[in-house]
């Protein structure tokens, strides 16, 4: 469990958020980024220390082929770190992005009418020839 003390008006009272709460905006953040898959697991990939400096926070996460990894990795920081900041007051000390892999676009089948095109069937020869 994290706790934040936070007085918007004055007052005095402390303000805590379980980890799970965190964990999610997180999550959200990954998800509004376009270009990148959480890592299928329990954790999804992410990892939160709560320390005096901020949050540490830990993330793997696939890369779709034909985007810059150095570029996702920089959005994802930014992201999260503005989503963690902006929901819940605490400050993220340091964004770590791992990136276990890419994914490929799956090969496209041809489709059946170009194939009929090329290989005829016994009908249309028939046509053809009378």
């Amino acid at each position: 469990m994290a706790s934040i003390k936070y007085n918007p008006n004055g007052q005095k009272g402390r303000i805590t958020y379980n980890s799970d709460i965190v964990s999610g905006i997180v999550v959200l953040s990954l998800k509004e980024t376009e270009g990148i898959e959480l890592v299928p697991s329990k954790s999804k990939g992410i990892k939160l220390c709560f320390e005096k400096e901020g949050v540490f926070v830990d993330i793997s996460v696939i890369a779709h082929y034909g985007y810059s990894v150095p570029e996702l990795a920089y959005r994802i920081q930014q992201t999260i770190k503005q989503m963690v900041e902006s929901m819940t007051k605490y400050k993220i000390a340091k964004v770590d992005v791992h990136v276990q892999g890419v994914v490929f676009p799956a090969a496209k089948a041809e489709p059946a009418a170009e194939h009929s095109e090329e290989h005829p069937t016994e009908e249309q020869d028939e046509k053809k020839n009378s």
